[in-house]
């Protein structure tokens, strides 16, 4: 398979609808090995219309060249109460990517 499988976490703010489901966020990505880039994202955000914002919000970009320009994109277009959330479960993804391609 060409692909890795990495989620990362963060606790969910108290009074959106996802905490009543879960007590973290998780942003799962299929990420392509060679070059690092995010080919499928997903987010258990309660709305799938919140799920597939994110989605094609972080989908085409590259792990390899770090994780900024997606926290910035995130900044720059998404105003909903778990940001921060989405921020940290980001860097969390990011720094398991790096510790899968430092493992090879």
């Amino acid at each position: 398979m060409n692909t890795l499988f990495i989620a990362g976490h963060a606790k969910l703010p108290a009074g959106m609808a996802a905490k009543s489901i879960y007590e973290t966020l998780t942003i799962t990505a299929e990420i392509d090995r060679k070059y690092g880039v995010i080919v499928e994202a997903t987010c258990t955000l309660a709305t799938s219309h919140g799920r597939d914002f994110i989605a094609h919000l972080l989908k085409g970009y590259s792990l390899r060249d770090g994780i900024e320009a997606p926290l910035h994109e995130l900044k720059s277009c998404y105003f909903g109460k778990a940001y921060n959330a989405l921020s940290s479960a980001l860097k969390d993804l990011h720094k398991q990517y790096l510790i899968m391609t430092k493992k090879k």
